[in-house]
């Protein structure tokens, strides 16, 4: 996950640098590249969205299967792709948390596909919450990472972080109510996750500030 960039080029003169952008490239090598940043945040807040919806009891269950076509195709190849693109425009912040997060929903596709069947669910189960646990430990260390891009992206991985922990604790423990409350803060995740993107593309076609993302030095 990328940070939006709060401020555009003025039109016969150089732009000046952004506080977005403490761990982006220098415009000599990234120009020319759009911001691949309200992609990856749009895959990512899609697919969480969808999953968070049955996860806090919205949906039920059985109709779970129905997020794995966004989970290969949005969650998972799009932010692959924007994660590769930030490796290009030197963003080494967003090409880990675009490629990870990318990898994540194409490993949880392939996970749900591929359960093994023959497993007593209480180890299936308890593999489900150690597979988020790892999750859990990167998106923490992500969380101060964020702190010197913007105040939106700290707010996304805060949450996405407590959503992560909750699940986790509720596959060990087998509380569903807790899946519940990971479900609720999924959805946080995801309604924050798609303001920054929003910001992020509303803020480059307008090529000024509309909605802030609250740039941190």
């Amino acid at each position: 996950m990328a940070r939006t960039t709060d401020t555009a080029d003025t039109p016969g003169r150089a732009a000046a640098p952004q506080r977005d952008e403490a761990v982006s490239t220098p415009a000599s090598v990234s120009a020319g590249f759009a911001d691949p940043g309200p992609l990856g945040l749009a895959g990512f807040a899609a697919t969480t969205f969808f999953l968070s919806t049955v996860n806090a009891g919205l949906l039920p269950g059985t109709v779970e299967a129905v997020v794995l076509g966004l989970a290969f195709f949005y969650g998972g190849l799009a932010q692959l792709l924007a994660g590769m693109w930030e490796f290009v425009k030197g963003n080494t912040f967003g090409a880990l948390a675009f490629t990870s997060y990318g990898a994540f929903w194409l490993s949880f596709w392939y996970l749900v596909t591929h359960l093994p069947a023959d497993a007593p669910a209480t180890d299936v189960s308890h593999a489900v919450a150690t597979y988020l646990l790892v999750w859990t430990i990167f998106t923490a260390y992500m969380l101060v990472a964020s702190f010197r891009t913007s105040g939106i992206l700290v707010a996304v991985f805060a949450v996405l972080t407590l959503t992560f922990l909750f699940l986790t604790i509720a596959d060990y423990s087998g509380m569903a109510w807790l899946t519940r409350v990971g479900g609720w803060l999924g959805l946080v995740t995801a309604v924050l996750a798609w303001y920054a993107s929003f910001a992020g593309v509303l803020n480059s076609t307008a090529k000024r500030v509309v909605l802030p993302t609250f740039p941190r030095s």
